[in-house]
């Protein structure tokens, strides 16, 4: 018998994700699944792609879930604190939400508002020293879907002093389930189908984290809503810290991920597909150099309910169970 683990949100598109991924896991074991409006229902009704797993969503609270060795939390934001307060002592928890993510109350504060529940563990392996931090963890806060794919790209250059810390601008489109399950009229099929348009510009919530994570210090964030289901990509750009060249850039990124079973810098001159990582924990990295303005380019791609959520929730789940961190999970997409 594997380490018993229970989901709580299980009736969202990241919930959902993560019973697959669980349920395919040879070292896991899926105890509970939990709901709020859908609580009741056979799991398979909220996700048919899951039929054949004879679970009913359970009411989503404390008790249901202490039972478990791990529990993963798929709540809207600002919901996962106040239910991770009750679980008891020894249950490990990884948040997918942003209650924990950030370290300073007054960002919190700017771009989610309420109180500040505190900072957990950042959970992105790849950073430096993260995984060390990630294994005596007991409580680990994962990353956002945009933040993963701006921070892989990112971290790295600035790190090695190869980019100026100001003036980062990303533009960023993402799949319309990173906009969560609920029905809204301008998610629907025949607003999105055949159009793009930009949302939250200069305000969006994962700017602080994101600085956070790679010491940048000005970031200007423009996400964009793509029509289809999933997937990031990602084009971030920083001015040169001095004469740069491609390869120096493409080397820093190389030498940070060549040891990393998951984020993969493709060969030059071959440009990141988001259909490529869809349904994987992988990432995809491009670099270049804009020739007429000189600034350092890198394009990310991830599936956002893949690296962007729920298969980076298990590779960090891994890790603060002393797995190999790749154990149920593949670098590998699905196509077509």
């Amino acid at each position: 018998m594997g380490t018993r683990v229970a989901v709580a949100g299980a009736s969202g598109y990241a919930g959902g994700e993560l019973v697959r991924l669980i349920a395919g896991h040879p070292e896991l074991d899926l105890v509970a699944a939990t709901a709020h409006s859908q609580a009741g229902t056979p799991l398979a009704a909220a996700h048919p792609q899951l039929t054949g797993l004879d679970m009913v969503l359970a009411e989503t609270g404390p008790a249901v879930l202490s039972d478990a060795d791990l529990v993963f939390l798929a709540l809207p934001h600002g919901q996962s604190a106040a239910l991770a307060a009750q679980l008891p002592p020894g249950v490990k928890v990884v948040d997918l939400g942003a209650d924990h993510r950030l370290t300073a109350a007054a960002a919190w504060s700017r771009y989610y508002g309420g109180q500040h529940a505190g900072a957990w563990t950042y959970g992105l392996p790849e950073l430096p020293g993260q995984r060390e931090k990630i294994v005596v963890a007991e409580r680990v806060a994962n990353t956002g879907c945009y933040a993963v794919a701006t921070i892989l790209a990112l971290a790295p250059l600035i790190a090695a002093g190869l980019v100026e810390p100001e003036d980062v601008v990303v533009v960023a489109a993402s799949g319309t389930s990173g906009a969560g399950r609920a029905a809204k009229a301008h998610l629907l099929g025949s607003e999105v189908m055949g159009d793009l348009s930009p949302y939250k510009v200069g305000a969006h919530q994962h700017v602080p984290e994101i600085k956070q994570a790679t010491g940048a210090r000005s970031l200007s964030f423009t996400p964009i809503l793509a029509p289809m289901p999933r997937g990031i990509l990602a084009t971030v750009t920083a001015r040169p810290a001095g004469a740069v060249s491609l390869g120096a850039v493409r080397e820093a990124l190389i030498a940070t991920y060549d040891p990393s079973p998951f984020v993969t810098v493709l060969p030059e001159g071959v440009m990141p597909h988001t259909a490529a990582t869809l349904g994987s924990n992988a990432a995809h990295l491009q670099a270049a150099l804009d020739a007429d303005s000189g600034r350092v380019i890198v394009v990310s791609a991830i599936d956002n309910l893949g690296r962007g959520a729920a298969a980076q929730a298990v590779q960090c789940a891994n890790i603060m169970l002393g797995l190999p961190e790749t154990t149920g999970l593949s670098a590998y997409g699905v196509a077509p």
